[in-house]
């Protein structure tokens, strides 16, 4: 599998995306594990050039959503795929107790929102509420759960031929384990992200500032690498870098971990990196 990370922030930032070098487009990442598809995580605006590399031979899309706060789907109704006559796109994501995906997406995808209703794409597109537990995609087994953050939230683990990827991009695990990490298994997203070859996770926060933001559903960079040398993660990717964090400042926050202890590598999160599951580094 080969993972492409799209969008890493949590909003936009304030400068120019363009002078920013970690990225300044929220979350999007592509998993491309079978021939003539590819699996999308999350619809943030880094879907947008995600969509304008589209293979001209892709047959299928799959879209997993997270959750449905506006950072996650901001892009969806730019994404070049929706307008393509010849693609099959399904878009997964949780259901609320307010309504299922088809409803809440559809409020957001009509005017005055947007000036394109759901029912008037051209693609050929299914929804789906993403079953809690195991599913399968093309080439991947998909395992989605509910994780720590407001409102209907899940993570996915992704399983194929060479690896994992876990995918927990908006997730607050110490919130709910008074002794974090000290009882991994009684923690938020622990099955989820067990043993993963590679693990993109929220790492909003300077530890410092957590505190601050406690409930908010985000992680701090050393709560993310806990968690991950908790659970045998391989390969970290601290991801949904708070948008008041600079260059410099997400420079100064990574430089005391790499490299890291324990064995575990850790890559922030940038734009355009292309990782190998499998692999020691971005290319």
């Amino acid at each position: 599998m080969e993972v492409t990370l799209w969008g890493v922030r949590g909003s936009i930032p304030t400068p120019r995306p363009d002078t920013v070098r970690y990225g300044g487009n929220t979350s999007c990442a592509e998993v491309a594990a079978a021939p003539n598809s590819t699996v999308i995580l999350d619809a943030g605006t880094g879907i947008c050039a995600m969509g304008q590399q589209l293979p001209a031979d892709l047959e299928r899309v799959d879209l997993l959503l997270t959750h449905l706060h506006m950072d996650h789907i901001l892009g969806l109704g730019f994404f070049a795929g929706l307008y393509r006559p010849d693609l099959e796109i399904h878009i997964w994501g949780p259901d609320s107790t307010v309504g299922r995906l088809h409803e809440r997406l559809s409020r957001y995808m009509s005017p005055p929102l947007f000036p394109v209703r759901i029912r008037e794409l051209p693609c050929r597109l299914s929804l789906h509420d993403a079953p809690l537990g195991r599913f399968e995609l093309p080439s991947v087994s998909v395992t989605a759960a509910l994780v720590c953050h407001p409102g209907p939230t899940v993570g996915y683990r992704l399983e194929g031929d060479t690896g994992t990827v876990a995918y927990l991009p908006d997730h607050e695990p110490a919130l709910g384990a008074r002794q974090f990490p000290d009882l991994p298994r009684w923690t938020s997203g622990f099955d989820l992200v067990a043993g993963a070859d590679l693990l993109i996770h929220d790492a909003q926060y300077a530890d410092p500032e957590y505190p601050d933001h406690l409930g908010w559903g985000h992680s701090s960079v050393g709560q993310a690498v806990a968690l991950a040398n908790a659970a045998g993660v391989r390969h970290l990717i601290p991801f949904h870098h708070d948008p008041g964090h600079d260059d410099d400042c997400l420079d100064d926050l990574y430089e005391a971990l790499l490299p890291a202890d324990n064995g575990l590598l850790i890559t922030p999160a940038r734009e355009g990196a292309r990782l190998v599951v499998g692999a020691q580094a971005p290319t």
